[in-house]
């Protein structure tokens, strides 16, 4: 197939970019490079746009001959979501807008859309399963949701069927060392604390450990990135084969506390994890960990790295690199 990847220049997009690529499909990249980084693009032709200029991106849908879109594009960190919503409204909620209306115009009528965990708020249960109860208690985690509603909602109107893709916490790196986590500001745990084990900055700051878990730390289900970049193209050829619109969560089923990941940390670097013991920051739910059980029985999808020691000793052969 000839995919649309917008945000493909990021973390995830540019390992699903180059699972797409090894598997033979032709990928065509839209990214305003505001988070992502053009030498992560190592295959397809990368076009430097922002998905919310709806009439370039209907143009590019038509002049590429586009079968399908996977999209990334979205600000993702929950923290700043909370300090300055609006903007994560209008990226978000407004670039899915545009991608729909984008998808209508050129008639493209199928759409893998990156989601997120954070919709589940805090869940009544663990592990938690696709049709569970949906409260965000982060703005980012609001804008997702209103995503997958507009989705269905466009989705019934003009016969456009999609997977809705709900990842608990993405890690690691490619394997080979082509790729890996380069936010700017970093925000995720795992590449936090390994620039602490390695010096670099000032040290890794634990947000509360007061809450109602073993250890007292949050507790997350972390899946590898390569895993992620696997269920993309899944959940591609699931739409290509004729399979009606339906999300899925994807994790490991196990969960980790942050005193776990920087144990795992200290164990892979061989070095302490300078630590401050910091305030809850607002949004965070106390625990999240997935059921993928729909996903492994619809999609064929099996994780290949699903132990957290894989996760961290892949993002830090990255880092050193």
């Amino acid at each position: 197939m000839r995919i649309l990847v917008t945000g493909g220049a990021g973390f995830i997009g540019s390992h699903t970019v180059l699972r797409l690529a090894n598997l033979g499909h032709d990928c065509v990249v839209i990214d305003n490079l505001g988070n992502g980084h053009a030498d992560a693009v190592l295959h397809g032709r990368l076009i430097t746009a922002d998905i919310r200029d709806t009439d370039r991106l209907t143009a590019i849908l038509l002049t590429e001959t586009i079968d399908g879109i996977i999209h990334f594009a979205s600000y993702i960190e929950a923290g700043l979501s909370v300090k300055d919503p609006l903007r994560f409204w209008d990226n978000n909620v407004g670039g899915t807008r545009s991608v729909l209306a984008a998808m209508r115009s050129a008639g493209v009528d199928k759409l893998v859309f990156s989601s997120t965990a954070a919709l589940f708020g805090n869940p009544d249960r663990q592990p938690i399963e696709e049709d569970d109860r949906q409260i965000p208690t982060n703005p980012y985690g609001d804008t997702k949701l209103a995503g997958e509603r507009m989705i269905a909602a466009v989705g019934a109107a003009h016969a456009i069927r999609s997977v809705c893709l709900r990842y608990f916490n993405a890690a690691g790196a490619d394997p080979e060392g082509r790729l890996g986590e380069r936010h700017h500001p970093e925000t995720h745990l795992i590449p936090l604390a390994l620039a602490a084990a390695a010096g670099d900055g000032p040290g890794l700051t634990l947000f509360g450990t007061d809450y109602p878990t073993p250890d007292g730390t949050c507790i997350r289900d972390y899946i590898h990135v390569v895993d992620l970049a696997d269920a993309h193209v899944k959940a591609m050829d699931y739409l290509q084969a004729g399979g009606s619109s339906r999300a899925f969560n994807l994790g490991c089923g196990q969960g980790w506390s942050v005193r776990q990941v920087i144990d795992e940390v200290e164990k892979v670097t061989g070095r302490k994890v300078p630590l401050t013991i910091g305030a809850r920051r607002p949004g965070d739910p106390v625990a999240l960990v997935a059921s993928n059980r729909r996903a492994l029985a619809e999609l064929g999808w099996t994780p290949q790295f699903p132990e957290l020691r894989d996760m961290v000793a892949h993002a830090w052969a990255f880092y050193r690199r």
